[in-house]
């Protein structure tokens, strides 16, 4: 079934108080899909950031992004007043996220929200605590301990807590209990909210595909309670991190820091972990995006304390074990592959055998040295096209910057007589393609430069920031993206009905 959607990231709603969150203007963004048509609504991965304010650095695999809660719900649940949310400094722009703000801010209302809450009484959050058990519990003392500690990450904590001794643990719950309670009223309110929302777009035919890293942070609850998991010595030090080999992006390669899996260890477990974090994933999400799928056939193993990923080796991954398992357990499910980069016949093999489907990107067709994968007559049907991801300048950026060479074989591939709207020429050579699922990104229908792209990877500060203001997302901009989909069948046929 020939489908579309749009990426947007749940930071980028133009909410009030400096950053996108579960408010009415999302709620509004969903009716803005309805009326374009779209099926679905893509996002990225929700945890609650960490270092360099990435969501692919969470200090949970589980939990809520608190920054996302809507606080004039609470407003209107009489826990914070408006007062108290305008007394704080939330940034002075409404098109970039100030996150320095954000964080000194964000919890200080939440703070008092929660003071007023007397959420401890509450018996449906004394149920969300206990069905969260297996991880909240976790996450939440992490938490309340990292922040008596000034915010370091667990490897500096004192030996007993770091190495997780019964006394130590107990002690700090004892201690922390005020603290350990707030973390959980946050996960409480992210929860409540997200599943609102997510109900208000599927009753509206439009699912949410979500995104997860195949790794998760160093400085995170997931290693500190699960070392286990995790390539790690004696002392809770990786032996090894996760990246990518210097490539024709990238001189040194790309060094990401993350943790490797002890995969033989997982193995053992029947990948209880996996089964656990993928089934989580499905009450959040739809359809799942993994992330560096090709992690899975082989990873790249760079040791732990070199400054560039020059030095890594290849080593093998679970493979298709790992997804049959996954089948087992929890039936068939809506998986999208990120399956780009270079390609080993073994990793395109590992792709087609899990039935998933690749991604294919528009912007990489165009290397004028070369026939391209991700031109559009090689696409197959068992994928999903994007002009551009995440980690991609906007079109309309990209376009501007690439050499004379590539622009010119672009021109010519597509036809494009005129730079005026030159996104739309991209935005249609994708709907127009054969792959089942087309999602443009939002900064591409608002045709908007490289001062509206998301991240730029192995970059810090400058990243995750930009937000739609609220005059973008318009009717008129609706009914052309509804027209040109239905010009090429990507429309449901049943108003109201989502054929999957």
């Amino acid at each position: 079934m020939r489908a579309s959607g749009i990426l947007l990231p749940i930071s980028s709603i133009p909410s009030s108080y400096g950053i996108g969150t579960f408010s009415k203007e999302a709620y509004e963004f969903v009716d803005f899909l309805e009326e374009a048509g779209q099926r679905y609504w893509q996002i990225l991965p929700l945890g609650p950031t960490g270092y360099g304010d990435s969501p692919y650095q969470s200090f949970s695999t589980f939990a809520g992004n608190p920054y996302y809660i809507d606080l004039e719900k609470l407003i209107e649940d009489g826990i914070l007043t408006k007062e108290q949310c305008e007394a704080c400094d939330w940034g002075g722009s409404l098109e970039y996220i100030d996150y320095e703000k954000i964080y000194r801010s964000r919890f200080k209302v939440l703070k008092i929200a929660f003071e007023n809450s007397g959420i401890e009484r509450n018996e449906d959050f004394r149920n969300f605590v206990e069905s969260n058990a297996h991880w909240l519990e976790d996450y939440a003392l992490y938490m309340a301990v990292k922040d008596s500690f000034e915010g370091v990450s667990w490897i500096e904590w004192d030996e007993d807590i770091r190495l997780r001794k019964d006394c130590a643990l107990s002690s700090y719950k004892e201690k922390l209990k005020e603290e350990i309670l707030f973390y959980e009223f946050q996960q409480y309110l992210f929860s409540i909210q997200w599943m609102k929302l997510k109900k208000y777009a599927n009753d509206k035919g439009i699912k949410i595909i979500g995104d997860i890293p195949i790794y998760v942070a160093f400085d995170s609850a997931d290693t500190w309670a699960n070392p286990e998991l995790f390539q790690f010595d004696e002392n809770g030090l990786p032996t090894g991190v996760a990246g990518c080999p210097p490539d024709s992006f990238s001189a040194t390669g790309q060094l990401w820091g993350n943790p490797l899996y002890r995969w033989d260890y997982h193995k053992e477990t029947g990948f209880a972990w996996w089964v656990e974090r993928i089934a989580y994933c499905f009450k959040l999400y739809d359809v799942v995006r993994i992330d560096h799928f090709r992690g899975f056939d082989e990873y790249y193993n760079i040791p732990y304390g070199d400054k560039t990923a020059e030095f890594g080796k290849w080593e093998k991954g679970p493979g298709f074990e790992l997804f049959k398992v996954l089948k087992e357990k929890l039936g068939s499910r809506q998986v999208i592959a990120e399956d780009l980069g270079f390609l080993t016949p073994s990793v395109i093999k590992l792709v087609k055998k899990t039935g998933y489907p690749g991604m294919k990107i528009l912007q990489f067709a165009f290397d004028s040295r070369e026939e391209s994968d991700y031109l559009p007559h090689n696409y197959t049907q068992n994928s999903v096209v994007y002009t551009g991801t995440h980690d991609n300048d906007t079109t309309v950026g990209w376009f501007r910057s690439i050499g004379r060479k590539d622009r010119s074989f672009a021109k010519r591939y597509l036809s494009i007589r005129s730079n005026k709207e030159v996104e739309w020429v991209f935005i249609r050579a994708a709907l127009s393609s054969v792959s089942d699922t087309a999602v443009i990104p939002m900064q591409d229908y608002l045709g908007l430069g490289g001062e509206a792209r998301i991240n730029t990877p192995s970059t810090l500060g400058d990243n995750w920031k930009w937000r739609m203001t609220k005059d973008q997302a318009t009717k008129e901009l609706a009914q052309r993206i509804f027209g040109m989909c239905k010009l090429y069948g990507r429309i449901r046929q049943t108003e109201g009905t989502f054929h999957g």
